[in-house]
């Protein structure tokens, strides 16, 4: 696997899909930059979800992360567009990705933006 940014997420097979459990990732090297300055931003993301068949490998995640390092991003749209990706490569049972940016122009965001799998009701599947 390569060690450059990349946007391609890996994922390996559930090891216990018959039980309902959840994982927690913290990001904490997230850096783009405004849209509007070009100035660094810096942040937290934090995945949270509930896997089905798949997980995500931690390698590829912390690639994909810095794949925004030199992109223009909203803390809005970005923290969707993780989700998105994620729920995509994963196809959790549920997920929420949170976005804990650092202070810029005196003020700090949080953005969290959440997915339930249809039909999921948050029992373990027998």
């Amino acid at each position: 696997m390569s060690t450059k940014p990349s946007k391609h997420l890996v994922t390996f097979p559930n090891p216990s899909p018959g039980r309902d459990y959840l994982i927690r990732h913290e990001c904490p090297e997230y850096t783009a930059n405004c849209p509007v300055t070009g100035q660094p931003d810096f942040g937290t993301i934090v995945v949270l979800y509930t896997p089905d068949k798949l997980c995500v490998e931690l390698k590829s995640l912390k690639l994909y992360i810095w794949a925004f390092r030199n992109e223009g991003h909203y803390f809005e749209q970005v923290t969707n567009q993780i989700l998105d990706d994620l729920v995509k490569a994963v196809k959790p049972r549920r997920m929420t990705i949170a976005g804990l940016f650092n202070v810029r122009g005196g003020i700090t965001t949080r953005v969290v933006a959440r997915y339930t799998k249809p039909g999921s009701r948050g029992r373990a599947k027998r």
